[in-house]
């Protein structure tokens, strides 16, 4: 494991406000991360860039946003309360908690732990979700749980959906939104946690053309982080051996990124058959099948469901993105972020604090302000600026310098290229449109 990269981007995170410790001032709390000024403008980006992606380019796709607390009968109907869990160990003598499926083959044979030698304990499932109660009485009727996904919450308003929206199979229902789960062992920075957020679409279609839109999603998301800025080096996808499947899929295929400690699950591509509708059917006692007057037959639809992480997504991102060079002697950290999800898009500069270069620069960040994410700095020597915002993900910097004065044109500097090319102010918004833009 790059243990040095994974360091470096931890630092750079909590030092340039994207991303550190929850309740950092009381010592911290195990796995829960905050969201900083540049953090939640990231995470904006790639969502609202998901939502677009899965919900605007495609009108037979409609969003929903589902309550957290559902009945605690749908998590019975979904298997959740039954078989949500993960198979946990514990070490005797070091007492450190593991995943058994998580250990070493070696180890798990052994039954030894990996970090101490000493003897672990018989292995035994623990549920991974969260319980709380509803209401001022604590008993089992008061019983609810934190969702463990979001997608059960798309599926037992579907038909309600449908009806609103009239649509009809083929068609999708997606969702952002908190999920919630238990880890034993999470870890890797923010790629596992136990509070997180998910990026799901359910694509409800006809049972005989559940694999034909299988494979044309399966394409569309590894196309999606592509233009999401990810080299494609370093994604692939992995299939599911039959004997390894979930409980509800009939397929599965992981698109999986190269990480510092090896191949791991960015977004997993899932035919859900019929199961959850059944489930929920069969539970709820309503009738949840679609009638197709063109053909005069009813069915159960058959999911095909695209899940994701957005702290993943946001954790890749950052990972593709770093970069350590040197410039004419000098290091230099970089993030090579897409202009489209940069949390700062352009960055604008006075020359010097005088001669009315500041008033000239503030006129350009209020034109720019409504289209762009914007950041005005004026403190501190030019190079150390663009330095600052290079670290950042910052992909252009405008500067104002005496010039500007003489003929209205500006400095704007690429940030991967490090060229500079002056522009009429007139024609920043048109210049920086195409540049942001570009997929």
């Amino acid at each position: 494991m790059n243990n040095d990269l994974m360091e470096k981007l931890v630092s750079l995170c909590k030092r340039r406000g994207l991303i550190f410790q929850s309740s950092e001032i009381y010592g911290g709390l195990n796995s829960c991360w905050d969201y900083g000024p540049l953090g939640i403008e990231l995470k904006n980006a790639i969502r609202n860039y998901w939502w677009r992606e899965m919900t605007q380019l495609h009108p037979e796709i409609v969003g929903i946003d589902a309550s957290i607390l559902m009945h605690s009968r749908v998590w019975e109907a979904s298997g959740h309360i039954e078989g949500f869990t993960d198979p946990m160990v514990d070490c005797r003598k070091c007492k450190r908690r593991f995943r058994e499926d998580d250990l070493p083959e070696e180890d798990r044979i052994q039954h030894k732990c990996p970090e101490c030698g000493g003897d672990l304990t018989e292995t035994r499932q623990f549920n991974l979700m969260f319980r709380t109660n509803m209401g001022p009485v604590e008993d089992s009727a008061s019983e609810v749980y934190l969702r463990p996904e979001t997608a059960q919450g798309i599926y037992v308003n579907y038909l309600t959906v449908m009806n609103a929206s009239r649509l009809k199979p083929p068609f999708g229902i997606a969702q952002t939104g908190k999920a919630f789960r238990n880890e034993i062992t999470p870890g890797n920075f923010i790629f596992r946690t136990r509070e997180f957020e998910q990026m799901e679409m359910q694509y409800f279609v006809h049972p005989d053309e559940a694999e034909k839109w299988f494979d044309f999603w399966l394409d569309n998301r590894v196309d999606f982080y592509e233009k999401l800025g990810v080299k494609p080096e370093k994604l692939r996808t992995y299939q599911h051996l039959e004997d390894k499947l979930a409980h509800y899929a009939k397929r599965a295929v992981d698109i999986e990124y190269q990480f510092p400690w090896g191949w791991a699950e960015l977004e997993g591509v899932h035919n859900r058959t019929d199961y959850d509708l059944r489930r929920h059917q069969e539970y709820s006692g309503r009738d949840l099948t679609y009638f197709d007057e063109s053909t005069r037959q009813r069915y159960l639809p058959y999911i095909v469901e695209t899940s994701a992480g957005l702290n993943r997504s946001m954790l890749v991102a950052l990972l593709d993105g770093y970069a350590e060079e040197e410039i004419k002697g000098e290091k230099r950290v970089v993030l090579k972020l897409s202009p489209h999800i940069a949390p700062m898009q352009v960055g604008i500069f006075p020359l010097v604090k005088k001669g009315g270069l500041p008033e000239i620069a503030r006129d350009i960040e209020v034109q720019l302000r409504p289209y762009y994410r914007v950041f005005y700095d004026e403190k501190g020597a030019i190079g150390r600026r663009y330095r600052r915002q290079d670290e950042v993900g910052t992909p252009f910097c405008i500067t104002v310098d005496f010039q500007t004065k003489e003929d209205e044109t500006v400095t704007l500097r690429e940030r991967d290229t490090l060229e500079q090319e002056r522009y009429k102010i007139p024609e920043l918004q048109e210049v920086l449109w195409e540049k942001v833009n570009v997929e």
